[in-house]
């Protein structure tokens, strides 16, 4: 089943070896959208590489974004200012909906639902507008920025947003309604590519890979990055392991983003969007009194060329398809010496030949769908 399969997602290639019509062995070929992106950042300011992030995960861009800028701040010890902070959630909460609409829509395509594809697009292109509207550009945004965001919301964005909201959750349990007791499509997904909780924790899973079998594992409780911590919310799993539980997972974790941002606009506090004094808090070393008075960073634009210290870190996101890592070594100097991006959807990926092994023929667009992955990222 080759890169240019019309139901295969992005530029995967499956070599199948079929008996009849069931599959006995299967072997995943990768790096067919290979581009290099660790080697380019090797050469490039943490500003100059903002761009090319985006295009790793190019359906949830803002977390590319958000592990990327998150990185050197970490390194540096940056902090960003609450505002800054909260317009963080909100973006990425956005983004991780618009991520998993568009992983539903194929995914059901994949199985032989056309109707939902069409469907799924109303919502992502408001979210699009939405961000269009904040950030200048509908995907690849480069909207964040070492020490905050690189401009405000605009003057009435809170309210679209809150009104998307309201819009958008009564739609998606209409999908619910739609897809979720069909008895064609519970014959396709439930019991096909189970996985049990010791093989995904063995197989090094994440995100609704890992919590569909029935670990609690959330980068966004765990890590405790950004405001998650001053918002209440759950994290959703399921037990059962299959495809079904990997949708169900899915399902309910936008509405828990939606949630989450309806949270996180009431509790939007007032102050600097970024922090602007990102190269002198690396020169001193000390930590920043960030209560006192916030306003002070108001005047000066960050340095773009902030001096990564000569250290190593790891630094995580719970993006939507599992965790998306960057390991990163500075070296005083403005460019990374080492950039290695942990992608999600490369780790979910290795399950794939032990899932299908066994399984008829047609279970193989299930299966790769339910892991939900994004050529872009598995190959860099």
């Amino acid at each position: 089943m080759g890169p240019h399969h019309p139901s295969m997602h992005g530029v995967l290639r499956l070599v199948v070896v079929p008996q009849g019509e069931n599959v006995i062995d299967c072997k995943p070929i990768l790096g067919y959208l290979h581009r290099g992106m660790e080697k380019i950042a090797e050469n490039r300011t943490i500003v100059q590489y903002l761009p090319y992030v985006t295009r790793w995960d190019y359906l949830a861009t803002m977390f590319t974004e958000a592990v990327t800028v998150n990185a050197p701040e970490k390194l540096a010890n940056i902090q960003i200012p609450e505002r800054a902070s909260y317009i963080r959630i909100i973006m990425l909460e956005l983004s991780r909906v618009a991520s998993h609409l568009l992983w539903l829509g194929p995914f059901l395509a994949d199985i032989g639902a056309q109707t939902p594809f069409f469907y799924i697009f109303r919502e992502r292109e408001m979210i699009y507008d939405l961000f269009e509207v904040a950030t200048g550009m509908r995907m690849m945004h480069n909207y964040f920025r070492i020490g905050g965001v690189a401009a405000d919301l605009p003057y009435g964005w809170v309210d679209k947003c809150l009104d998307f909201c309201q819009y958008c959750l009564p739609k998606i349990y209409e999908y619910e309604r739609l897809i979720t007791r069909n008895p064609i499509f519970l014959k396709r997904v439930k019991g096909v590519g189970f996985i049990s909780r010791q093989e995904a924790i063995n197989w090094g899973l994440s995100g609704p890979c890992l919590r569909a079998s029935g670990v609690q594992w959330d980068l966004r409780k765990i890590d405790h990055y950004e405001c998650y911590d001053k918002i209440d919310w759950q994290i959703k799993w399921q037990t059962e392991g299959d495809s079904l539980a990997r949708y169900l997972v899915r399902i309910d974790e936008m509405k828990e983003s939606i949630n989450i941002i309806q949270q996180a606009l009431k509790l939007l506090p007032g102050g600097p969007y970024e922090n602007l004094e990102g190269r002198r808090i690396a020169q001193e070393k000390g930590r920043m009194n960030w209560n006192s008075f916030n306003y002070q960073f108001v005047g000066k634009k960050s340095s773009p060329t902030v001096k990564l210290p000569r250290q190593e870190h790891y630094v995580r996101v719970e993006a939507p398809k599992g965790e998306l890592g960057v390991f990163l070594i500075g070296d005083d100097s403005v460019f990374p010496w080492r950039f290695k991006i942990r992608p999600p959807g490369f780790a979910n990926l290795q399950i794939l030949p032990q899932l299908l092994k066994g399984m008829k023929l047609a279970d193989i667009m299930t299966i790769l769908g339910s892991i939900d992955i994004i050529m872009g990222e598995v190959d860099r």
